[in-house]
Order: structure tokens, then C-alpha cells, then sequence
């Protein structure tokens, strides 16, 4: 009875470890949370018996972690898809608990891997870093990828580890943090893994003095618009007009601001087919310059597209289409049409664009557009470099109410701007519309749930960041190495066994 007892203490532990480390993401911001709360668990899987304990602990801290953190997907299905709200709870706990499944891995194969008893407790800490960084990578991966929540999202500026984002992404900065968290959870016991701890701190303040790409350009003119139209009437029939006159006042608002070369709106703000919209509303959009427009378009194989339409004055368009739709939101995966009978999502099957679309020309930058949850994947943004000058993120997040989702996309968006050493612009529905610079620092930020006009001066950049080369070939190397000592040793001690 006393060893359920105890098991029973150490998950609930785990659990509240797990809720911990949300603190480190946006809007708390406490970059130290995730260090401690991977501390503590490094801690509970070093002392579990077996495999399998070290796997339930596993589970329990994901639970913890991704019940408060995405607890988000909650709103979006039980306010605007018409689930009822048994069903959206059961889905969200579904949802998170695959989520956890990826620590639930990772504590498994820590066990095992250190149960040769040959490791070292140096060993012990890099097995820990490189299968957590391994973990990540793959929940970012696997059935089209959910990095949501990856831990080097929570080292945003003034972090000193905000550093190495430009160098290692944000599964090498996760490596960092679990990195740390083991050698704190041992450093009492030696100096130097507290000096060690130091020089990582130290180093990654250094980082962030580095300049790794140069302006480029005169810096371009842009209003960034924030509609605020309501999720729940924006795809009515009745409340077309009221979208498009929203929009078409923010762009004509007078102001004592010189003209911008570039307008933006945000994904889907007129809902409407492109085709559809009348041209002297293209018009009045583009009377001031170049607008960029978040519009579906039809597709030439029947279908539609969720794109960006960069339109000039003269009703010359660049076209970008969002390439990494989201599964049982803008697409059904193979088998899963039943999924959409039971939802009533508006426009929810989309078809992706092409893989490397060509960066729009616009004053004397080149800009990549990307669209909503697109920014999740890093990696997939570094087709447009070094060409893109600019990035810039068109979202609507309005799916997910006032809700922990805004503040860390907008958290997401500021680790894409210190990877690739761009300026990253955001033009949202609710928010957050803000212009991040490529250190990682919000600039200018609208409030969200708020309609407005966002004007910042967009400065070009050239050159390439080591992550921007590499990608995250860099910090997959790096877990590779560090797991191997421990699995060599495992390796060895399963030779050594008598066969039977």
C-alpha cells in the first residue's frame, strides 16, 4: 500500500512540475520555470525503479504541462466548432495526453538506457538533454508535427539563453535548458557542474550581442491592421459587409504619418474568394500604397487556398499559399472526412500551396509570407533565404477566445526572428499584431482584442544566421552525441549478460 501511496505522490509531483513549467511561456515570461521544472523531473526519473514508473512520471509531467498550457484547444472546439462541451473536454484531454506521450517516451528510455549502472552521473545529465531534444524534434515531426509548448520557446529576450537561438533553434535552446535543469539537480555535489552552469549562462548572454545579419534597404513603411471581427460572425453571410467596411476604414483612416508603401491584413480578413471581391474595394485597399491581404483563392485543381495577396496600386498581385495546414482544421487527414460531419468549420478544406514559393518584391525589401500556424516549424521558413529580407506572419487566432494561444504565438514569432535574424511583422485579427526585431524584442505591439492600425518602419536584413545555414541539423547532432555514451555503455552491459 505504501508503494502506491508513494508512486501516487510522485505523480501528482510530476504533474505539478509539468504545470510549473507553462510559467516560462508568454504572458508570465519566467524563463527560469522550464529549467526548474525539467530539474525536478530529472530528479524523479534518477530515482524511479523501473521503466515503466519513469514512463507513467513522464505522462503525468506532459499532462501537466500541455492540460494548462494548450488547454486553449478547449475554446475553439466547444465555442465555434459546436462540439458539445462533454465532447471538446474529451477531445482536449485526448489531445493533450498524446502530447504527453512524448515525455512518457523520454522517462522510458532514460531508465532503460541508465539502468547498466556504468553510467556516469555526467552521462546520466547528457542522456537526460539529448533524448528530451530528440523528443521535441520528433513531436514537431511526426503526423505533421505539434512543437507547441518546445521548451526553447520559453527563453524569449531577456533570457540569456535567448542567445543561442540563432545558432541552434529552438530544440538546441531546449537542449540548453535541460542541460541545465540536470546540472542543477546535481550541482550541490560538485563546483564544477555549478561553473559549468555559469559558462552556459554566460555564453549565451555573449550570443546575444552578435550581429549576425546587416541591414539591408531603406526601411519600409507598413501598417499593420488589427480588424477584431468576431469569429463568430465573421463567416455569416450577413456579416460580409461589416468584415470588409472594418478593414477598408482602417486602411483609409487619416493620419500624420506619411503614406506606407505596405498595408497588411491578416489571414482570411475578407471573407471572401478573392475573385469575389468588388474592384473598387481593391481600389480604395490599395489607394496608399501596396496592400498584403489574407484571402482564400480558388485553386485550378477545383479546391481552395488559405493565401496571401499582395496587391499594388495598379491591381498587380503577388500570391502566397499556405503551405503546412492545420490537421482537423483546414484539412482532414486520410479517413478522417467523419471528423468534419460532427464540426461546423467554416472553409476547413483547404489545399496547400506549392513548397517553395518565390519571396515577394515590395519597395526595396523582399518579404516571405507566412500564415498562422506556419511559424510553428522554423525550419520549413528557411526556404526563403537569404533572399527574404523580411518575414511576416498573417493570423487569425480569434478560434482560440482570450486565451493563453495569443501571447505564445506571438512568444513562437519572436523565436523565428532570432533564428533567421529577420525582422518578423504579425498583422492578426485579435491579437497580437506587433513587429518583433530580429533580436527577438518586441518593437511595437498593438493591444489585442482591440481594432487598430499598428505603423512601424520595417528595416531590412541580409546574411544568414548559423541556424539559418544549418537548420536544426546542429542541435539534432548534438543529442546524437549526447545520448551515445550512455547507450554504448547499455549496449555493452546487454552483451555481458549470460544468454539463457
Amino acid at each position: 500500500m505504501s508503494g502506491r501511496f508513494n508512486l501516487a505522490l510522485r505523480l501528482l509531483l510530476a504533474f505539478a512540475l509539468g504545470a510549473f513549467c507553462v510559467l516560462g511561456f508568454a504572458p508570465n515570461g519566467v524563463s527560469p520555470a522550464p529549467t526548474g521544472a525539467l530539474l525536478g523531473l530529472f530528479l524523479l526519473w534518477q530515482s524511479a525503479p523501473s521503466a515503466r514508473v519513469a514512463c507513467l512520471l513522464g505522462l503525468a509531467w506532459g499532462l501537466g504541462c500541455f492540460g494548462v498550457g494548450v488547454s486553449w484547444v478547449y475554446v475553439s472546439l466547444a465555442q465555434f466548432s459546436g462540439l458539445a462541451p462533454a465532447l471538446s473536454i474529451a477531445a482536449t484531454f485526448l489531445f493533450c495526453f498524446y502530447l504527453a506521450l512524448y515525455p512518457a517516451l523520454t522517462g522510458a528510455l532514460f531508465a532503460r538506457w541508465r539502468s547498466a549502472k556504468l553510467t556516469s552521473t555526467w552521462y546520466e545529465i547528457l542522456l537526460f538533454a539529448g533524448l528530451w531534444t530528440l523528443s521535441e524534434w520528433l513531436r514537431g515531426n511526426l503526423f505533421t508535427g505539434f512543437p507547441w509548448l518546445s521548451i526553447g520557446y520559453s527563453q524569449s529576450p531577456p533570457s540569456p539563453l535567448a542567445g543561442y537561438a540563432a545558432v541552434l533553434g529552438v530544440y538546441g535552446v531546449g537542449f540548453v535548458v535541460a542541460l541545465l535543469g540536470g546540472l542543477l539537480a546535481i550541482g550541490w555535489r560538485s563546483i564544477r557542474h555549478l561553473a559549468l552552469v555559469l559558462v552556459i549562462l554566460a555564453f549565451g548572454f555573449t550570443l546575444t550581442k552578435v550581429d549576425w545579419t546587416t541591414p539591408t534597404g531603406k526601411p519600409l513603411a507598413v501598417n499593420l491592421l488589427q480588424g477584431n471581427v468576431p469569429q463568430d460572425t465573421k463567416w455569416n453571410p450577413q456579416q460580409v459587409a461589416f468584415s470588409v467596411d472594418r478593414y477598408v476604414s482602417l486602411t483609409t483612416q487619416l493620419t500624420e504619418h506619411r503614406a506606407p508603401k505596405l498595408t497588411v491584413l491578416p489571414e482570411t480578413a475578407l471573407p471572401l474568394f478573392l475573385s469575389q471581391i468588388p474592384r473598387d474595394v481593391l481600389a480604395t485597399l490599395t489607394s496608399r500604397g501596396d496592400v498584403l491581404v489574407g484571402v482564400p483563392v480558388a485553386t485550378s485543381n477545383g479546391g481552395y487556398a488559405n493565401a496571401a495577396i499582395a496587391i499594388s496600386p495598379a491591381l498587380s498581385m503577388q500570391a502566397y499559399a499556405k503551405r503546412h495546414l492545420v490537421p482537423f482544421g483546414e484539412y482532414a487527414p486520410p479517413g478522417f472526412d467523419w471528423f468534419f460531419k460532427f464540426l461546423r468549420i467554416p472553409m476547413s478544406g483547404f489545399t496547400p500551396g506549392q513548397d517553395s514559393p518565390p519571396t515577394m518584391s515590395i519597395a526595396d525589401q523582399r518579404i516571405s509570407p507566412n500564415i498562422c500556424y506556419e511559424d510553428l516549424f522554423g525550419e520549413e521558413l528557411l526556404y526563403a533565404l537569404p533572399q527574404a529580407t523580411l518575414l511576416l506572419n498573417l493570423s487569425n487566432t480569434a478560434w482560440f477566445g482570450d486565451s493563453l494561444a495569443q501571447p505564445q504565438h506571438l512568444q513562437i514569432s519572436q523565436m523565428r526572428a532570432m533564428e533567421t535574424g529577420r525582422v518578423m511583422l504579425r498583422a492578426t485579427n485579435t491579437g497580437m499584431t506587433a513587429m518583433i526585431l530580429p533580436s527577438g524584442m518586441v518593437a511595437a505591439q498593438l493591444p489585442p482584442f482591440t481594432s487598430g492600425v499598428l505603423r512601424v518602419e520595417a528595416q531590412g536584413y541580409m546574411g544568414l544566421t548559423p541556424y539559418a545555414r544549418w537548420g536544426n541539423a546542429l542541435a539534432l547532432l548534438l543529442a546524437a552525441l549526447a545520448i551515445t555514451p550512455s547507450l554504448t555503455a547499455y549496449r555493452r552491459s546487454r552483451k555481458r549478460q549470460p544468454s539463457r
